[in-house]
């Protein structure tokens, strides 16, 4: 959420800023900006109100000393009818602030100054590209692969749950489980804690880092007890720090978790979602950083070599786009995306976003710090996939093909037990 004195300073930047992100929000800051002169004037009155009431408390007992018997019944009078009038403005102060809440809500973060202009995925920025990203000659889909040899069974899947829940098998179950240890010991040797986190979080968890009310069409909710199935392992991660105050010396906080991820991808459709490319539940291992203000861009770059450093390893051809102001989250201030490239669908596929929130979700959740000389101010919070498993598991079957079988990469060997699936 957006700072309020952010907007008092410099609505008009605000204006212009969120117009990169393709959003109109000159009715919402106009609003805002009203309400904020009632409720700063509201609050003026309750002190002037409050003060009154004592002036005249103080009053009261001087005049029944002086045997002013009448005057200080009078007084009484006026103080129940000041407390009357505190009350109503009280009441009235509480649905502005909330009105205010409900509107402040509604803008996303605002887009940091190097992100390109744009409305979709074309206008993004390509700032990096590496390794083979020719198509094979008579390459087999990942869909038609895992038939082949009997690793992943969507409609098994189906028949027990629904579309978008695949049943991994044998090899196919093996070959996951070696990408998650290997993403996880990884991490950790680069100096991120492992967490284990739920895969449930209450309202407050999910609307403190911004995917309600944005989100709320596109998670699972469990009605009967008010929960939600986490879309990312970045809410239940970045939520342990809610309603914290932290000092200089925390910083770096760097950890990393592994989860299910739920997703209803209400709407989604046709071949670009066929197989493993889009998922209502999939494996994640997920990065998280909180941030010194001032070191969040540098982390943000930090965290990009290292997803890149994975995809090297895996032995995968990628690029590393920066997102446009369109294609970018309501959270986000800058965003890069990873890509790897399917040899057999000729095309190339998302599998990792690495981003910085600045302040955005530090204010929602009240994540705050204490500097050196004793300032309260927010934390920047910084996510990152490393990796997303479904595309990932899709371009190294496709891409690993061979008359044989399929080659497993080198650093995934020792982790699987099997270098080839055939």
């Amino acid at each position: 959420m957006l700072h309020i004195q952010t907007l008092r300073e410099n609505a008009n930047f605000v204006l212009n800023r969120l117009k990169i992100k393709n959003f109109d929000a000159q009715q919402i800051v106009k609003d805002v900006l009203e309400l904020d002169v009632e409720i700063r004037n509201l609050k003026k009155s309750l002190d002037d109100n409050l003060m009154e009431q004592n002036k005249h408390s103080k009053e009261i007992g001087i005049m029944f000393k002086s045997g002013k018997i009448d005057e200080a019944n009078q007084t009484k009078e006026k103080i129940a009818q000041l407390k009357t009038e505190e009350k109503e403005r009280q009441e009235l102060l509480t649905t502005k602030e909330v009105a205010i809440q409900e509107l402040m809500i509604l803008m996303p973060n605002l887009p940091h100054a190097s992100v390109p202009e744009g409305k979709n995925a074309e206008d993004n920025e390509i700032v990096h590209a590496e390794g083979d990203a020719t198509p094979l000659d008579n390459a087999l889909s990942h869909w038609d692969l895992v038939k082949k040899f009997d690793i992943i069974d969507f409609d098994l899947g189906t028949k027990i749950t629904g579309a978008g829940f695949p049943v991994y098998k044998g090899k196919g179950a093996k070959l996951q489980r070696a990408l998650i240890n290997f993403f996880l010991d990884t991490a950790t040797t680069n100096h991120y804690t492992e967490i284990q986190p739920p895969y449930m979080v209450s309202k407050d968890s999910a609307y403190a880092t911004g995917q309600l009310p944005d989100k709320d069409a596109q998670m699972y909710h469990v009605g009967l007890d008010d929960f939600y199935l986490i879309p990312t392992a970045e809410v239940p991660v970045t939520n342990m720090y809610r309603d914290m105050i932290l000092i200089e010396s925390d910083f770096p906080i760097k950890l990393c978790a592994y989860s299910a991820c739920f997703r209803r991808e209400a709407g989604s459709y046709g071949k670009d979602v066929r197989g493993l490319n889009r998922l209502h539940q999939f494996d994640k291992v997920e990065i998280v950083q909180i941030q010194h203000p001032d070191k969040s861009y540098q982390a943000l770059e930090e965290m990009k070599m290292y997803v890149m450093s994975l995809l090297q390893q895996l032995e995968l051809p990628f690029r590393v786009v920066k997102l446009c102001g369109g294609d970018m989250s309501f959270t986000s201030a800058l965003t890069y995306d990873m890509e790897v490239f399917s040899k057999a669908q000729q095309r190339w596929l998302e599998v990792s976003s690495v981003s910085n929130f600045e302040s955005f979700q530090a204010n929602r959740m009240k994540l705050r710090f204490k500097d050196k000389t004793g300032k309260t101010l927010l934390a920047h919070t910084l996510n990152g996939s490393a990796l997303a498993l479904p595309r990932i598991m899709a371009a190294l079957l496709e891409n690993n093909q061979t008359d044989a079988g399929i080659l497993i990469p080198r650093v995934l060997q020792s982790y699987t037990g099997f270098e080839m699936i055939d």
